[in-house]
């Protein structure tokens, strides 16, 4: 028996060091944005991708995976293999997601968790110079005028443009057609080409084609005025209380990522935002750092669900 001893030592001993997990970061990491490329959430990802592959001396690659107001790249992610290769960048969509889709894919809570927020960015009310609006308050005239005959434009159903919307609505007390699209770029042409009547747009991505004149800027729907656009009055100033909506964007992992890796990440991701071209980009797209501790981001998103479950219960809203 006892020459078998050193024999077994050995396979154990083998058979535990294959076992262990590959180094972090062992290959090219893969940022999944559920959004198509040029929405805020997809630039505010490209910002702390390229400063995140330096900081972990791995190729950072973008994958834009849109549809379902976020779902199915959020589904992508909380199925991949929790090595810290595979992130979600979500936005505050993602606490929407469970009260309007009846059946997700995924458990927000217990399949995903948090990293830390990235950004908080204004979303803008624009519209078509074309219209002849000059304010919120124009817009408002003629929805009260028209009831449900005008339209507004969102990223997608479940979105954060599309929940901002429906709380300005519910808010302001009128009825407008919701138009749902694949991405804000899509929905920006639209608002462009006068289809759409409005639409609560990223500043980030809105924000060009405000400075070229091909988009009106009426309001923002933070509770301060946005320091990119500081003539633009909030949709609180323009007189609809309560209307104040947070546009956030955060990094999150499946929920089996080893928490030393979470807060490897978390780390990267904070080191990466404190970099001045990065806080540089940032404040180009009127965007502002926005952190947190992963189990302080997990409280947020939970709160978060609670009050997006209000607005979703008040507006009636379903996933078609």
């Amino acid at each position: 028996m006892k020459r078998w001893i050193p024999v077994l030592v050995v396979a154990l001993w083998a058979s535990a060091a294959w076992a262990q997990p590959a180094p972090f970061p062992s290959k090219p990491i893969k940022l999944v944005v559920p959004f198509t490329a040029g929405s805020g959430t997809d630039i505010v990802a490209r910002a702390i991708g390229d400063a995140m592959a330096k900081g972990l001396g791995q190729p950072v690659i973008i994958e834009n995976k849109p549809g379902a107001g976020g779902t199915i790249g959020a589904a992508q992610v909380a199925r991949s293999d929790p090595d810290g290769h595979t992130i979600l960048i979500h936005s505050s969509g993602h606490a929407l997601n469970p009260a309007i889709y009846p059946a997700l894919p995924y458990d927000t809570l217990k399949d995903l968790t948090g990293v830390t927020p990235l950004a908080a960015l204004p979303n803008v009310m624009v519209v078509s110079p074309a219209r002849g609006w000059k304010t919120m308050a124009d817009v408002l005239a003629a929805a009260r005028d028209k009831p449900g005959q005008l339209n507004y434009a969102s990223a997608g159903v479940g979105s954060a443009t599309h929940m901002n919307a429906e709380k300005f609505k519910l808010q302001a007390g009128i009825e407008a057609q919701h138009v749902p699209f694949k991405g804000t770029p899509e929905a920006l042409a639209d608002v462009i080409g006068g289809r759409s009547d409005w639409f609560f747009a990223p500043l980030s991505s809105a924000l060009p084609l405000i400075k070229d004149g091909k988009l009106l800027a009426l309001a923002v729907s933070t509770s301060l005025r946005a320091p990119t656009l500081p003539e633009v009055p909030t949709t609180v100033e323009s007189g609809i209380i309560g209307s104040d909506y947070t546009f956030w964007v955060g990094m999150m992992v499946p929920a089996a990522t080893p928490p030393a890796l979470v807060r490897r990440l978390h780390d990267q991701a904070l080191k990466a935002l404190a970099l001045p071209e990065v806080r540089e980009r940032m404040a180009r797209l009127g965007a502002d750092a926005f952190t947190m501790t992963p189990e302080a981001f997990n409280a947020y998103i939970r709160t978060e669900m609670e009050a997006a479950a209000r607005i979703a219960r008040a507006a009636n809203l379903k996933a078609q």
